[in-house]
């Protein structure tokens, strides 16, 4: 997976030992690292004529949900900057500068099936991660 060298907690044990600020930036990482693979991946399943047109709006419908879920947590980032529960360290940081990885080619020659295996991962990860903030900021929630 083109995220493997990304740094995340192993375990949501970990995960829940991150400070608030870092776990946010960790989301933000993610799914920017995600922007460019999911646009050659939609690009290389245009040219299968083989696959049903479905299989080619799932493709884009997921790259879309990614890309509003990353334009919804910078809201949420910046929400939580102008009340004070983080600081606006993570300014600039969503940026693919910011990620800190250099998307190589690696992610373009997966097959698909790795491919999705590791979208599937670093789903779960960001997932996890939402709710594991979700449940710090609004402990009323009983989390």
């Amino acid at each position: 997976c083109h995220t493997s060298g990304m740094l995340t907690p192993n375990g949501k044990e970990y995960a829940q030992k991150i400070p608030r600020e870092e776990l946010t930036h960790l989301i933000l990482k993610l799914l920017q690292a995600w922007k460019e693979p999911l646009s050659h991946f939609n690009q290389h399943i245009e040219h299968h004529q083989e696959l049903p047109d479905d299989s080619l709006s799932k493709a884009k419908q997921i790259s879309n949900m990614v890309h509003e879920l990353k334009t919804g947590v910078e809201k949420v980032t910046e929400k939580m900057q102008s009340m004070g529960i983080i600081s606006n360290s993570l300014n600039g940081m969503a940026s693919s500068e910011g990620t800190g990885l250099s998307i190589s080619n690696e992610a373009n020659m997966m097959s698909d099936s790795d491919f999705i295996h590791c979208f599937r991962r670093d789903s779960n990860k960001v997932q996890s991660y939402l709710k594991i903030l979700k449940c710090r900021i609004m402990p009323e929630n009983s989390c």
